[in-house]
């Protein structure tokens, strides 16, 4: 098999998709279909968790890193309903009227999205998100420069197994490369991927 060609540089944001997160003591974690969310802007996710330091002895007698996941903002060109229904928990009445409630149960999803490179465009997976709802924005139209949307999200480690995120490497199998935006990928799926 050839050697795949690397990548020197990255850039862009793409193909961004979510999927809704449920949790029961049956099932434990499970995934909802992902749903491609058009308008993706930016995404900036800083590291989550201090380093661990222990002094003795006048040292650091001990350091470990301490991974909470990531926080960070996704810029976007509008949250849909669909999101908004089915992630924030709004409602939607018969007469199409979009309704937000103190009461609201907002879910957890799994983010999904492509970074472009020279080569081939890198995927991504954060599987564990929590999404704040949107601020409520707009100015005079007066450039032509469209409005955006910013989302808070915190990418947590999941609970079943501390897992926070998964990317594609050069090397990935083509029909999980093919299919990553189908269905949240899992590590113990790819005993029934071709080799």
């Amino acid at each position: 098999m050839p050697e795949a060609e690397k990548n020197k540089v990255e850039f862009g944001l793409r193909n961004l998709y979510y999927a809704v997160v449920t949790e029961t003591e049956e099932d434990g974690l499970t995934f909802g279909t992902p749903k491609k969310w058009s308008g993706a802007v930016s995404i900036t996710m800083d590291k989550s968790g201090d380093m661990v330091r222990f002094k003795a002895d006048d040292v650091d007698y001990y350091t470990s890193p301490n991974n909470q996941g990531y926080e960070g903002t996704l810029t976007v060109a509008l949250v849909p309903d669909s999101f908004k229904e089915e992630v924030l928990g709004e409602k939607k009445t018969e007469n199409g009227v979009m309704i937000e409630s103190t009461d609201a149960k907002i879910k957890r999803v799994a983010l999904m999205f492509e970074f472009q490179g020279d080569k081939k465009a890198i995927r991504h997976l954060l599987y564990y998100c929590s999404v704040d709802r949107p601020s409520v924005a707009s100015t005079t139209k007066d450039s032509g420069e469209p409005n955006t949307v910013e989302l808070a999200i915190v990418a947590s480690p999941r609970p079943d197994n501390n897992v926070v995120k998964a990317k594609t490497t050069e090397e990935i199998n083509a029909e999980l490369y093919d299919s990553w935006f189908t269905k949240v990928y899992e590590e113990k799926d790819e005993e029934s991927l071709g080799n």
